[in-house]
Order: C-alpha cells, then sequence, then structure tokens
C-alpha cells in the first residue's frame, strides 16, 4: 500500500485534501489523491484496554472536489482470516460484525451530525444523530456509497458521499465540520476510536469530535431531488381478486445547504416491513414504533422532547393509519427542516384522503429549537388536527442543560417539558397540561437516572399515544457498573442496580395505579461477549375495574401485590450462532404466572441469516388459566450489498393467525429501488391453514437530480 503524508499522534485535525481528479470508487485506495493525502493514524483503545494504543494500526484520508467528499480507510490486521463480516444487506446490524465508523457534523454544531458504517464486505448502515447522540434516527437512508477489498494486510473501504447529503454553513471561504471514527476489531472485541475515547463517551456526542479543516468554496448548488415511483400487484381474499396500481413520489428542493424542502404527492407505504407482533398481558395499549421512512427521516425535528414511554404527544402512525391499523391514504404533504445561526426549524402538512372510519383530516405541526452553550437546548413545537370545522392541537414548550465535561469528563443531562391539549369542541381547559421532569447521569462506573411525570385524565393528545391516563409517575435507576482489575481475566463489567422503583398513581386521588421494585441481584458482561442478569422485584397493580385479560378469565378490582424474578443470558451475537433468553416466574396478581422468551440467531454465512423467537406464557388464577405462545421467524439474505431482503413469519396462538411477510429490495444505482412485497396471512383456527388475505406488490422508485 502507498504511504500518505502522517500526521502527529495526538492531533485533534484532519486536513482535507482536493482531489484534482476523483478516486476510483473500488476499495484499492492507488489513487494518487490517497498518496498525497494526510493520514491519522492515532487510535486509542475504549474497549478492551482504555487508554492503551489500537493493537491493530488503522489510517484514515479525506478528499473532496466540487461534488463529494471522499474518506479513505486503512484497516490493517495481521489476522485476516479472523476478521467478522456475515452481513451484506443495506443497514446491516453492525454490532456483529468488524466494523469502521465515520461520523461528520458538517454544519459544526457540535450537536448533530450523521454515521455511516461499512463492514469488510461492503454492507451499509447510516443513522442522523441529534442533540449530541442523545436521540438516533436509525431509519435515514442516505445518498452515499463505499467499496471495500479484503487481502493479507487486513481489509480498506472507500466511503464516496454527495456534498448534497450535508447540511453546512453557507458563504464561507473555508468550512470547518466536526468529524471522528471508530473501528471495531470484533474477533478480538477490540474498539478503538480517533477522539473521544472514553468509557464514558460515545460516537455519536459529536461535541468530542475533532475537525476537518481545508474544505474550500464548498458548491452551495440548489439542487432539486425528484423520486416518483409506480406501483402495480393484486390483493385476494377468497373468492375475491382486486388489481392494485398506484403513483406518485417525492420532490426534494435543497433551498441552500442548511434548509431542505420535502413534497410528497400520494404517499405509499407498501415496501415496509410489517410489525412485531405482541402478546400483552397488560392493560395498557401497545407501542409499535414507526417504520415508514417518510416520517422517520427528520424524525428529531417534530420530537416534542417529552421522552419516557407513558406519554408520546406526537405519534406519527396517527396520520396515514387509522385506529384499526388499516391505511389511509395520504393526498399530500410537504416538509422544511433546516438549521442556520443555532436555529433548528421544522415545518410538516399533511392532507388525508376519506375513509370508511376517517374523515378527510390535515395533520400540521411546526418547530424551533434555539442552541444554547456548548450543547443544552430550549424548543416549542405544535401539532395540529382538522377535520371539518373541529381543530384540535398539542402545544409544549421543552428544555434540556446537558454537559459532558462534569468533573472533567462525566455526562449530565437535566431537562424537562410541559405541554397542553386544546379542542374546538371541547373548550379551554386550563387542567388539560401534562409535564415530565427527569435528571441523567449516564456514566461508564454510575449510572443514574430519575424523572416524575404527570398526565391528567383531560390531558389529550390527538396526534400522540396515551399509555396511560389520569396518573402521577415517578421513577429513580441507579446502576453500579464497576470493571474487575486485570487479575480477573474474563469479566468486562459487573451491573448492579439497587435501586429500581417506579411509583404510578391516579391523579385524582393518590392511589396506587402501578408499583414496581426491583432489585437487580447481578448482572455481568464477559470479555468473550456473552451476559448474565438476575433481578427480583415486588409488584402492584391498583385496578378500579375489573380487567379482562383475556375471554372468559378475568381479573376483580381491587389493589394487588405479588413478587416475581427474572433472569436473562445472552451470548456474543457476533458468532455464526447467538442466544437471548429471558425467564420471569413468580406471582401474578392473585395466582401464579412463568413467562419465557428466546431468541436465536443464525449466519449461516454472509449471505443468509436465520432469525427465530419464541414467546411462551403460562398464567394460572383462581377464576382460570391462560397459555399464549408467539412464534416469529426472520430470513434473512443478500446475493450483495444491492440485493437483499427478507421473509418474516410470525404466528400468535391468541389471534390464531399466521402471518407471512417477504420483501425483495433491488438497487440497481445508489438512490433508486426496486421492491417486490409478498403478504400472506393465514387463519389458523381450524385443523388447515386457511388463507384470509393477501397481497402481492412490486414497486419502482427512480431518482433524478437535476
Amino acid at each position: 500500500m502507498a504511504q500518505g503524508v502522517s500526521m502527529a499522534p495526538g492531533n485533534s485535525e484532519l486536513q482535507a485534501v482536493y482531489a484534482t481528479q476523483a478516486p476510483r470508487l473500488d476499495g484499492r485506495l492507488d489513487d494518487p489523491v490517497w498518496q498525497q493525502a494526510q493520514r491519522i493514524s492515532h487510535f486509542t483503545q475504549r474497549e478492551l484496554q482504555v487508554g492503551e494504543h489500537a493493537t491493530e494500526r488503522t489510517e484514515v484520508a479525506v478528499a473532496y472536489d466540487d461534488h463529494k467528499l471522499y474518506v479513505a480507510v486503512w484497516c490493517y490486521d495481521r489476522n485476516p482470516q479472523a476478521l467478522i463480516a456475515r452481513e451484506l444487506r443495506r443497514d446491516f446490524d453492525y454490532t456483529l460484525d468488524d466494523n469502521f465508523i465515520v461520523v461528520v457534523d458538517p454544519y459544526r454544531d457540535r450537536r448533530n451530525g450523521i454515521m455511516l458504517v461499512t463492514n469488510p464486505v461492503g454492507a451499509r448502515a447510516d443513522l442522523q444523530i441529534f442533540n449530541n447522540g442523545a436521540s438516533t434516527n436509525a431509519f435515514w437512508n442516505g445518498v452515499w456509497d463505499v467499496k471495500t477489498t479484503v487481502n493479507s494486510e487486513g481489509w480498506f473501504a472507500e466511503f464516496e458521499i454527495p456534498l448534497y447529503t450535508f447540511k453546512y454553513r453557507v458563504g464561507q471561504e473555508e468550512q470547518e465540520w466536526g468529524i471522528n471514527f471508530e473501528r471495531n476489531i470484533r474477533h478480538k472485541r477490540e474498539q478503538v476510536r480517533w477522539k473521544g475515547w472514553a468509557r464514558d463517551h460515545r460516537i455519536e456526542q459529536m461535541n468530542l469530535a475533532g475537525a476537518l479543516r481545508g474544505l474550500h468554496r464548498l458548491s452551495q448548488k440548489q439542487m432539486v431531488e425528484i423520486k416518483p415511483y409506480g406501483l402495480a400487484g393484486g390483493e385476494f381474499k377468497p373468492g375475491q381478486r382486486r388489481p392494485v396500481g398506484n403513483g406518485g413520489g417525492d420532490l426534494n428542493y435543497s433551498l441552500n445547504p442548511s434548509y431542505r424542502l420535502n413534497m410528497t404527492i400520494n404517499t405509499d407505504f407498501a415496501q415496509v416491513e410489517s410489525d412485531q407482533q405482541q402478546i400483552n398481558l397488560t392493560r395498557f395499549p401497545l407501542f409499535f414504533p414507526e417504520l415508514r421512512e417518510f416520517f422517520l427521516e427528520g424524525d428529531d425535528y417534530f420530537n416534542f422532547g417529552f421522552g419516557g414511554n407513558r406519554i408520546i404527544p406526537f405519534y406519527t402512525r396517527r396520520m396515514g393509519l387509522d385506529d384499526q391499523r388499516e391505511a389511509v391514504p395520504i393526498l399530500a404533504g410537504a416538509r422544511l427542516l433546516g438549521k442556520e445561526d443555532h436555529r433548528t426549524l421544522g415545518l410538516m402538512s399533511l392532507q388525508t384522503a376519506a375513509t370508511e372510519n376517517q374523515a378527510s383530516t390535515n395533520y400540521t405541526t411546526a418547530s424551533w429549537r434555539q442552541d444554547l452553550g456548548t450543547q443544552s437546548i430550549l424548543g416549542a413545537m405544535t401539532t395540529n388536527r382538522i377535520t371539518g370545522d373541529r381543530w384540535h392541537s398539542t402545544n409544549g414548550i421543552n428544555g434540556r442543560f446537558s454537559t459532558s465535561s462534569l468533573g472533567g469528563s462525566k455526562n449530565l443531562d437535566v431537562g424537562g417539558a410541559i405541554l397542553h391539549t386544546y379542542a374546538t369542541d371541547k373548550g379551554w381547559d386550563a387542567g388539560a397540561m401534562a409535564y415530565r421532569f427527569f435528571v441523567h447521569y449516564p456514566n461508564d462506573r454510575w449510572t443514574v437516572f430519575a424523572s416524575a411525570q404527570r398526565g391528567p385524565e383531560s390531558f389529550e393528545p390527538e396526534v400522540g399515544l396515551m399509555l396511560r391516563r389520569g396518573f402521577r409517575e415517578q421513577f429513580i435507576d441507579v446502576g453500579y457498573r464497576p470493571r474487575p482489575r486485570q487479575a480477573n481475566h474474563w469479566v468486562r463489567q459487573y451491573d448492579f442496580r439497587p435501586v429500581q422503583i417506579t411509583h404510578t398513581q391516579y391523579d385524582d386521588n393518590g392511589a396506587i395505579q402501578s408499583f414496581n421494585y426491583s432489585v437487580q441481584l447481578l448482572g455481568l458482561d464477559t470479555k468473550s461477549g456473552e451476559s448474565l442478569t438476575l433481578n427480583h422485584g415486588l409488584v402492584a397493580e391498583g385496578l378500579r375495574a375489573p380487567f379482562v385479560l383475556a375471554p372468559g378469565l378475568v381479573i376483580p378490582q381491587g389493589l394487588y401485590w405479588w413478587r416475581q424474578s427474572s433472569a436473562r443470558l445472552r451470548t456474543f451475537r457476533g458468532r455464526k450462532m447467538a442466544l437471548d433468553s429471558r425467564w420471569a416466574w413468580g406471582e401474578f396478581y392473585d395466582g401464579r404466572s412463568v413467562q419465557t422468551q428466546t431468541e436465536i440467531l443464525w449466519r449461516s454465512s454472509r449471505y443468509v441469516g436465520f432469525n427465530l423467537r419464541f414467546e411462551h406464557n403460562r398464567i394460572q388464577l383462581p377464576a382460570g388459566s391462560l397459555e399464549t405462545n408467539l412464534v416469529g421467524t426472520r430470513i434473512t439474505y443478500a446475493l450483495n450489498p444491492q440485493v437483499f431482503g427478507s421473509l418474516l413469519g410470525q404466528w400468535n396462538s391468541s389471534q390464531d393467525e399466521l402471518n407471512l411477510n417477504f420483501r425483495l429490495q433491488v438497487i440497481p444505482a445508489i438512490g433508486k429501488d426496486f421492491f417486490l412485497i409478498i403478504n400472506q396471512i393465514y387463519s389458523t383456527q381450524q385443523e388447515a391453514w386457511l388463507p384470509t388475505r393477501g397481497t402481492i406488490l412490486g414497486k419502482l422508485i427512480w431518482r433524478f437530480v437535476v
């Protein structure tokens, strides 16, 4: 390998070189630009031996031209046969393989950025980073490419990222961006970084990134991206077949490198994978995460900052899906996202079509966030739902003080949010106000989280999700995670949690709604990648009305106390086969229960992987017994990083239904996609499986840039 210009160890700056001739994207790193580019090579261990030099040499160089940024990576390895690289698909699980991570903060606000990841066989994963790593969006798919090679010296990668993928400051002679790098040598369990390698710090903390300099007179071209789609197929029910055809698209317009306008017409989500089924043994609704790319992109812009899982003020699944989780057509929508002068702005408006279950509705959301100091923020947001002459609004403010230098290098977050809801048919109610405040001390040896929140009965965020109503709650979790001395050769870190308390009260009289006190008696991670936890706890539920656990199985109202124990064993997921098993046993209301969950991962090769999930619940109560089973399997396959897919099968005994979902994705060019989707649902109530409904769809998305 040709050598570039080395940089001094410990240097916090990397100089980008202008490429008069763009490098060939082949992962060979033999282009002239890489011979003259400066390289950084000072990487420090975060795991397993913090502060020690990396055991394998790693070098990085950066170049650019008028249209793209290029990153070259030399991952030398004295034992390349031991490299773990069993993933090829897009958005692969990079925690399983040897990998290299690039994080870039093009605005240099030390808060937000993007992460790009590859492994030795060229798989790609990416995500957006917000609020200095406080939140991320793993469903973002940026426009970029990477190629890799492997030889007797190690593995090597070459990234190519169009400048329009970034949001950066305008009108500057020379740009300074934040940048950082991490290499995971999975077969050694070794993790090394350029900057921010202390164990209390994460790669997503952009304030710890080094400086990328030398970016002169970057292009500020206004870019228009057009992504039309066409869809064709059919829907099938017993005795009924219906052809399906549709078309629409998105238009993305870069007003400047800081602001981007997205417009969508006749939005379609056919390529989205089915929800993972869940068995609900509680009296509260389940949460299903958003999976649709349109809503996930820019998700942080429309985050109320409320946190927690009791109240979700803005739940995008309310848009485009009705209460029965049936699709509601989105006629059109627009979204403006951007950041300038330490202000982050977001605006989104969508109009849905009328259906049998829901009238045509407009959803309009606006957010504003102001950076304060080096890591803190103050923000406000409004979400509105307009149906005919009825208007509903959820409004709130939030703030957070954050630092990663408490006592030198410790992390601390203190924040909260206040929300109010209003509807024209209900009138103004000053009591329809919810709040949440928290303190978080997330560090390697000690971790502490405490919060208090309230959601009164009159508080009703219609474009949100209430997992509890009419409640007040206090929560605290204290963890002590010491690392043993070097004399202990097999334990990497212990995890003891002497205090985990959730105290939830009815808002009107302070009586117990729920209570949970849990002690983690033992938690440990081994240097080989295994982990074990043992817990014991006290639980209470206060029922104001009978709880129907299942048809014919009713728990009378009253206050119930019981004890439960649990254990979890996980093996290292980087191996060809891995196990994750959980058990919970003990009392349950006025009876007993045993719950088991087991997940088996088998990566037979880089082309095929199998994931089997099984959940079994057995409950015995004075009123009767209940036994449930849930079986799910996912087969993932990839011919190469441009052709991949999955087969998902799920059977739930409580619904007597088998759901099969097949997806194939082909990427003929970066930014262009073809999907083949097959869904089939069977009823398993009889001895024979009876097909109830099915769908076969082909969808083509093509990308044009003008």
